[in-house]
């Protein structure tokens, strides 16, 4: 008869050590699962491209360029689902490009003035890719 007392008391411990480690266990499980959706951003080494890819992403980044006065960025926008805005500003102030709820399409955008410039890209449940390249000067040709 003691020993079933002892061993109704050592369960009862169990369970209240291996609770703390359930809620461990599942907290863990839901800060690495992705609310966010996913975004890849690969840059060309050259640091005048970089190639964007998301997928079910909700949230902001950035890119940055440094270009120089008359230079031209090529962006081309392929849009599956989703909210996709961009953004293309200076830091000096100059804003050359900003675009809400983009379709799929491809455009090319010149830059008035040598400066540091951010893309900005804010999705929304979005799926797609955005490439950027600077093309070329069309001052110098």
């Amino acid at each position: 008869m003691l020993y079933g007392i002892r061993n109704k008391r050592l369960k009862g411990k169990n369970t209240i050590l291996l609770l703390p480690l359930v809620i461990a266990v599942m907290i863990a499980f839901t800060a690495c699962s992705a609310p966010k959706g996913s975004i890849l951003i690969l840059e060309n080494p050259n640091g005048k491209e970089f190639f964007i890819e998301f997928k079910d992403w909700s949230s902001n980044n950035e890119c940055k360029l440094s270009l120089n006065a008359g230079d031209e960025i090529r962006v081309d926008v392929d849009r599956e689902k989703g909210e996709i805005d961009l953004t293309i500003s200076g830091k000096n102030g100059s804003e050359p490009y900003t675009g809400n709820n983009l379709e799929s399409f491809l455009f090319t955008v010149a830059v008035s003035e040598t400066d540091e410039y951010a893309i900005k890209i804010a999705g929304k449940k979005a799926t797609g890719k955005i490439t950027v390249k600077v093309t070329g000067n069309k001052e110098n040709e």
